[in-house]
């Protein structure tokens, strides 16, 4: 496991606020931290798999308006299998595997709901181990994974612990 401390969470909240911001302005709005080792630290949870740094597509902007959250119940010992087969399609961004009444989750963007539908009753359902979908189409989103913030109660046990 990592170990976190407070500049490590800093420099997180900075890069979800802006990806592309430089070591300088994260050393000048963090002040008393060097440039060096803000982009030493970066590096470190980089190549430690610890975070990622990336640019994230809008489908809105691509005319993808619509989307939803399919469920899959499928056959015991094909669940992985379903799952990865999802992981295929070009509109799926997002694929998981559950315990409990569904085995996969899915989200779906399409242009439309006929597209939603026929993505779901024509490639979905026709999966080999895939027995029952529940879709559910999401008009708003109000907090996306990049989103995400390092809970206060482990910045508070960071706190506690230095």
């Amino acid at each position: 496991m990592y170990e976190f401390d407070k500049t490590d969470i800093k420099i997180v909240n900075l890069l979800l606020e802006d990806g592309r911001m430089s070591a300088s302005e994260m050393s000048r709005r963090m002040g008393g931290v060097s440039e060096r080792l803000i982009r030493y630290r970066i590096e470190r949870m980089v190549n430690g798999g610890v975070i990622q740094i990336s640019a994230v597509v809008s489908p809105e902007a691509l005319g993808l308006t619509i989307k939803a959250d399919i469920w899959l119940e499928v056959g015991a010992d094909q669940v992985l299998a379903v799952a990865k087969k999802m992981t295929a399609f070009e509109n799926v961004t997002y694929v998981a595997c559950g315990i409990g009444q569904n085995d996969v989750s899915i989200q779906v963007v399409a242009k439309d709901t006929a597209e939603i539908y026929y993505f779901v009753t024509e490639v979905v359902r026709k999966v080999p181990g895939v027995l029952k979908t529940t879709t559910s189409i999401v008009p708003i989103i109000l907090k996306d994974v990049y989103q995400w913030r390092v809970p206060e109660r482990i910045v508070k046990e960071i706190d506690d612990n230095e």
